[in-house]
């Protein structure tokens, strides 16, 4: 994610990295081209102006169609958001409680500590279909790790073995049941956020909808010329650049942000969130943290 001042305009005003430019500069070029072709052709051979009635109802209604669009759209991007502060939250209030009832089983505690901060890494992973544990990989039980990492479901995995430290410490004494089930509930929440993640991802815009909108979009800025061209001329050109900027990008926007956990410009900073949570786990557990740029790539 792109980090900025939205007050400062000129800051970021002309910026192309994240501004979806490059991404719809093919089908603005090809459309200019066109309006080119459509204004000579007009005024050096026959003329091919039609009434704008037809465009004017038409740009109403793909209005309509955009906004629908990327307010669907943000509203997955700002859904994920709020599933991955859950994360932030329970992976917090989890460790929170367990350095205090596993007080006295430091090791124990470190243990459940370094799972539990593997599991927003290990649900990143997953969301972007890759696999990994994290930059505290290297501190887990070696054959735990290996086995999480060759699991169905990496993230599952994680949430198991932060259970079995939860049954562990029941079977020491040193929590009850009552504990216990309080501390699971936090690992119950964080499957229940992944889950939510998992839906965003697996479930795009309806195709239908996703395709009858690019028709419209196409045909409206394809035909455009022939009801500007008799009222503007060779303004036509710049005119329909502008029209077509604006509509193509848009609807770009919406593809951008529907899916928030890639790794594009606008997309959720992901990393950032697993290494807050990180650093705020081993501070709250005493455990002392490992640079992260010290550590192995592909982690």
């Amino acid at each position: 994610m792109i980090q900025y001042d939205p007050h400062q305009w000129l800051d970021h005003f002309f910026d192309i990295r994240g501004s979806l430019v490059r991404e719809i500069s093919g089908r603005v070029a090809l459309c200019v081209a066109w309006a080119a072709g459509v204004v000579a052709f007009h005024q050096r051979v026959h003329a091919v102006g039609m009434p704008p009635l037809m465009h004017t109802l038409l740009g109403l209604a793909l209005g309509m169609l955009l906004v629908f669009r990327t307010s669907s759209s943000y509203e997955r991007f700002w859904e994920g958001r709020k599933l991955w502060g859950g994360i932030v939250n329970e992976t917090r209030n989890l460790v929170r409680g367990a350095a205090v009832h596993l007080a006295g089983d430091r090791a124990l505690l470190a243990r459940l500590t370094r799972w539990t901060a593997a599991f927003p890494w290990a649900a990143m992973h997953g969301l972007r279909g890759t696999d990994g544990l994290g930059p505290q990989a290297h501190e887990l039980p070696a054959e735990a790790a290996e086995e999480a990492l060759g699991a169905q479901h990496v993230a599952m995995a994680v949430a198991v073995a932060m259970t079995g430290c939860l049954r562990e410490a029941r079977e020491k004494g040193l929590i009850s049941d009552i504990v216990m089930a309080a501390l699971d509930q936090n690992i119950q929440q964080l499957v229940d956020y992944l889950g939510g993640c998992e839906r965003i991802r697996k479930t795009p815009m309806p195709f239908a909808y996703a395709v009858h909108l690019r028709r419209a979009l196409v045909v409206f800025c394809f035909t455009l010329p022939f009801a500007m061209v008799e009222t503007f001329g060779w303004i036509t050109v710049p005119a329909v650049l502008a029209v077509s900027y604006t509509f193509f990008g848009i609807e770009e926007i919406g593809v951008e942000i529907e899916g928030p956990f890639g790794h594009d410009d606008n997309d959720l900073p992901l990393e950032d969130i697993c290494e807050t949570i990180h650093k705020n786990l081993y501070a709250m557990a005493g455990i002392e943290k490992l640079h992260r740029d010290a550590l192995p790539e592909g982690l």
